[in-house]
């Protein structure tokens, strides 16, 4: 069994396919999958499918980086009464990205702050994007930090010694398609980490794997990844399976 802990196949690219999408994810072995949200804007898509796929479906709240706008503090605020209604697993995905926009860098560095401040009021770990932002993210979580902080760096694009520092703050690494791409470096990481400290997660509908790079990504090709990490760590893909689905399950708190 597998566990997807990054996927958004609630958004409009699966209309009228989500169903047959769950489908072929369960046919080969992933039996969870982890929503992240992005902002107001999608979260009655990702309940519904949570709501309709209770066990396999399990939802994050937070407001994506690249959704920080003029208007943050009322997408905070939604947030914020999510949290009051009904059960989450994480936090996210949330974070900093300065990649596409640095127009709202500050917003973006407080939105985080804040949502590290509720990820510890309802003790949930927290899905971290991070793109162009490693030490600023960083230095966030140093200032926010609390014992019991946990969570993943989603997709993480870090070098070795940079998976030893996000390891010691108590997080884990999300290991998703990238690590089938030739020179992305994230081979590298995997053989250097110790197993138990990774999670896998597809990001569908983005980053498919090798060889379906540039194709939508769903979750069943999650197997293409565990594969991968397997090869690379020289041991089977039961292990694999076997090992970072526990680690995602008590990260995550899953049934």
């Amino acid at each position: 069994m597998l566990t997807d802990t990054h996927s958004h196949i609630y958004s409009g690219e699966y209309n009228g396919e989500v169903d047959e999408v769950i489908k072929r994810a369960l046919e080969q072995g992933v039996t969870k999958i982890m929503l992240p949200n992005i902002d107001s804007s999608s979260i009655k898509m990702m309940l519904d499918l949570a709501d309709s796929y209770t066990g396999i479906c399990f939802p994050m709240i937070g407001i994506h980086p690249t959704s920080v706008k003029e208007d943050f503090k009322e997408e905070l605020e939604v947030v914020e009464f999510w949290l009051s209604k009904r059960k989450f697993y994480a936090i996210g995905e949330v974070g900093i990205d300065l990649y596409w926009d640095k127009t709202f860098r500050e917003e973006q560095e407080y939105v985080f702050s804040r949502q590290i401040q509720l990820a510890k009021q309802y003790d949930l770990p927290i899905s971290i994007h991070v793109r162009e932002s490693y030490e600023v993210v960083t230095d966030i979580i140093k200032k926010e930090y609390y014992p019991e902080m946990k969570g993943v760096f989603h997709c993480f694009s870090g070098t070795a010694e940079q998976a030893d520092h996000v390891i010691s703050m108590g997080f884990k690494i999300g290991i998703g398609g990238t690590v089938t791409f030739k020179n992305s470096g994230v081979d590298t990481v995997v053989q250097h980490v110790d197993l138990k400290n990774i999670i896998l997660e597809t990001d569908s509908p983005y980053l498919a794997p090798a060889p379906l790079r540039g194709k939508r990504n769903e979750s069943a090709n999650l197997t293409h990844i565990a594969h991968k990490v397997a090869q690379i760590k020289g041991i089977t893909l039961e292990e694999v399976a076997e090992t970072t689905t526990q680690t995602a399950s008590q990260l995550f708190v899953l049934p």
